[in-house]
């Protein structure tokens, strides 16, 4: 018995080996493919300008931002340096007579989002926002620097305001007996600390912020859709509206989707429309990037969201 057992094992060794071995291989080889296709990456990607096309659609989809950030990284959303970019090539492409911004988004950074609608207001081109599901925030500051606005009858728009939130926990620091010792170079260098209570002086001090914030947005809304401030203030008091409501009041020119937005560029244009989508192509290098580093800049979701984070002195959240 001792025998045919020690045969056994024996018989046993060189076929576990030859597993092992075979995962190793296969691991190996795929690290060595993962690395290939990552160098081809380099050289691989869509030149927008060779496009075929008369009329270039631009996505403005989920959270605006003004830097990637490895926190979305399986969430879309739009780099205002990326958008800008392809708003700059399309108004610069002769072939493409019109341009199409179709935006499904809460909104963003404030800084991001008039980055973006800049850009729109010195192109060239007749520009028409697509408001799919949501264009509100951020994003509508964006639809609202287009010629044209058409939305979903249902869906959401508006939501003109400010809003800043923050976390404060020195009652829990108390109840843990932890003490916040407070060492700065400047009065207001912690302001917004979620260690310790914020002031009555700080408070006004971020209000005062939060209205010239809200002024300025309100300013370039009625700009841009030439209304009077005033009945722009009237309606900017953070709601979003309905594609329907937000036609009563103005915010948005016409009710529909993608057969309405072609149909005025043609009309306006006299053409017949080929619609391409411009849109940088991620390489793999970049997607890797993103996922091994994560940049200072953070942006929370939500109807019309920019998040500035200082993570040095602050957790505030100011959110438009």
């Amino acid at each position: 018995m001792r025998n045919f057992n020690f045969a056994r094992v024996q018989m046993e060794k060189p076929q576990s080996f030859r597993w092992g071995y075979a995962i190793f291989v296969l691991f190996l080889l795929s690290i060595l493919g993962f690395i290939a296709v990552g160098i081809l990456s380099l050289f691989v990607g869509i030149d927008v300008e060779s496009l075929s096309g008369n009329v270039a659609l631009i996505q403005i989809e989920g959270v605006i931002v003004g830097a990637e950030d490895s926190e979305f990284l399986f969430e879309s959303v739009t780099n205002s340096q990326e958008a800008v970019e392809l708003i700059e090539k399309a108004d610069a492409n002769p072939s493409i007579k019109a341009i199409i911004l179709g935006i499904n988004s809460p909104g963003g950074s404030a800084v991001a989002s008039e980055e973006i609608a800049s850009a729109v207001r010195k192109t060239n081109k007749t520009t028409v926002a697509w408001v799919r599901e949501i264009g509100t925030s951020g994003a509508y500051w964006v639809a609202s620097a287009a010629d044209h606005i058409i939305a979903n009858r249902v869906s959401i728009t508006g939501s003109i305001g400010v809003i800043a939130s923050y976390l404060e926990f020195p009652g829990l620091l108390e109840r843990y007996n932890v003490s916040y010792r407070r060492l700065v170079s400047g009065k207001y260098k912690d302001i917004g600390s979620p260690f310790k209570e914020m002031t009555e002086e700080e408070r006004e001090i971020f209000q005062q912020n939060l209205d010239s914030i809200r002024d300025y947005f309100v300013s370039e809304v009625a700009k841009n859709r030439n209304l009077n401030k005033k009945d722009v203030d009237k309606i900017a008091n953070g709601l979003f509206y309905l594609g329907a409501q937000a036609k009563e009041l103005g915010l948005i020119d016409e009710i529909g989707g993608k057969d309405e937005v072609v149909a005025y560029i043609e009309k306006k244009e006299g053409i017949k429309a080929d619609v391409v989508e411009y849109k940088k192509e991620k390489t793999l290098l970049e997607i890797l990037s993103k996922v091994l580093s994560r940049q200072s800049f953070f942006v929370g979701k939500g109807i019309g969201t920019s998040l500035f984070d200082r993570k040095d002195v602050s957790t505030v959240s100011i959110t438009t």
